[in-house]
């Protein structure tokens, strides 16, 4: 009997996720999406419904051969799946750039115009330590572990607004130099396809492919007030680039190499902390000051108090009007970013979901795990926010402004005397008493020349 129901509970469980996926898909209009990103049926199956198969993979805790070789759940094939995985021209990085601009839309209509969005650079290690031939596979090194990997370097763009992280675009990097990488380009395709660009992309500096990205990003209609950058990217010339676009706060290093503009003069970063005034005490803000960049573009350069050692952290604003503190807070949603890489790979099978060796089946493997975490973010922010409620969220707002603070006075009061009345032993006179106190702590809290002292007055 107790099989039985774990068995049923397991079909609820699946049926409510499947529900789930297809509602998510209906409503951000997945078909629609996938033919304007070229991707459609080559052959007898539909693109939605591999898709559908793909995205629905790591919430059943399967891969493609347990689901499709072991459990043969589908009415195709596992070819089917590499196939659709590997065509070069199915452009997957605007299929989850589109799927974005849609969801940070929706977002967007539920957060305050006085909250601030932002846009976030980083980059992560994506390990294949197992693999041999895996095209463009190389030597990356990881600044978490110290150490040279095999695999590629994850360069991502997301949108936060402080609750929700969206993944807007990626690149996936190999080695630029060619004795790093184990495997070269091995594929034959034409130069028009995506994949080829994919492939060109891959063997850039990731410093020449954030701006581009940037571009592609606004030109999707995705608005946002700053871009937030690690000190990995807190160079003068990126800084100055991005700077054209957005707004750039980010960490910079303090570094002999690196000079900005003080008083006249070119110094490096520490030696103008040494020339400035600090505030006194256990300040966690120390001191701030403007400096200018290479080609004279007026920076705010704010340093901060480092928990972990007596050592200090400096922040770096291109919006000089920013107050200090706004600076740090803002730069705080920067970590975000940090906890997306982690959902993604030990929650969504970033690294393990597959194992294809082809450039273009990374690519969209990686899309779709990111397309999950979209669906994750949408789904729970619909949970905590009652704003998603849409009308009926309104109409609960003016129910509750119905509700006067006089009126709800006026109701404890009542409530108070009641309950009071209700118990034998205490007096009539002793529960006057009481209404009264409780009345009178409420005064201490106004002014006794408003209207609402008054309008209280008039009550008791």
């Amino acid at each position: 009997m107790k099989d039985n129901e774990i068995f049923w509970d397991e079909q609820a469980q699946e049926q409510r996720l499947f529900g789930s996926i297809e509602n998510f898909f209906r409503e951000y209009h997945m078909g629609t999406l996938l033919h304007r990103c070229g991707i459609r049926k080559c052959r007898g199956i539909s693109p939605m419904i591999v898709l559908h198969c793909l995205f629905a993979l790591s919430f059943l805790g399967d891969n493609i051969y347990r689901h499709m070789v072991i459990k043969a759940q589908q009415s195709f094939g596992k070819d089917v799946l590499y196939d659709f995985l590997r065509n070069e021209r199915f452009n997957w990085r605007r299929l989850l750039l589109l799927l974005c601009a849609r969801a940070v839309s929706f977002i967007d209509s539920l957060t305050g115009k006085d909250r601030q969005k932002v846009i976030i650079i980083d980059d992560s290690v994506y390990e294949r330590p197992r693999s041999k031939k895996v095209e463009l596979l190389s030597r990356v090194y990881d600044h978490v572990s110290g150490r040279f990997v095999k695999g590629f370097r994850m360069v991502t763009i997301g949108w936060s607004d402080g609750s929700s992280f969206l993944p807007l675009d990626f690149v996936m990097l190999s080695s630029q130099k060619e004795k790093n990488r184990f495997h070269g380009i091995t594929k034959e395709i034409s130069k028009k396809s995506c994949g080829y660009n994919r492939r060109q992309e891959s063997l850039k500096k990731s410093t020449d492919l954030l701006e581009p990205m940037i571009k592609r990003i606004l030109s999707n209609g995705i608005k946002a007030n700053y871009i937030l950058m690690d000190s990995w990217y807190g160079m003068p010339g990126i800084i100055c680039r991005l700077h054209k676009h957005l707004p750039v706060i980010c960490r910079v290093k303090n570094t002999p190499k690196i000079h900005y503009g003080f008083g006249g003069m070119k110094l490096p970063i520490e030696a103008i902390y040494r020339l400035i005034h600090k505030r006194p005490g256990r300040a966690k803000l120390l001191a701030s000051t403007v400096v200018t960049l290479n080609d004279d573009l007026p920076v705010k350069l704010v340093f901060v108090r480092n928990r972990n050692s007596k050592d200090w952290l400096a922040l770096l604003s291109t919006d000089t009007d920013l107050c200090d503190e706004a600076i740090v807070q803002i730069y705080g949603k920067r970590w975000d970013i940090e906890v997306f890489f982690k959902v993604i790979k030990q929650h969504l099978n970033l690294e393990n979901g597959i194992q294809a060796r082809d450039f273009d089946s990374i690519i969209a493997h990686t899309t779709i795990v990111m397309m999950r975490h979209v669906f994750l973010t949408l789904l729970s922010r619909r949970h905590k926010d009652p704003k998603s409620l849409g009308l009926l969220f309104h109409r609960c707002c003016e129910e509750l402004r119905d509700l006067t603070f006089i009126e709800a006075l006026r109701r404890v009061q009542t409530m108070l005397t009641d309950i009071l009345d209700q118990t034998e032993w205490w007096s009539k006179k002793l529960c006057t008493l009481i209404t009264e106190v409780v009345v009178k702590s409420i005064f201490h809290l106004l002014h006794p020349t408003t209207p609402l002292w008054q309008s209280i007055q008039e009550v008791t």
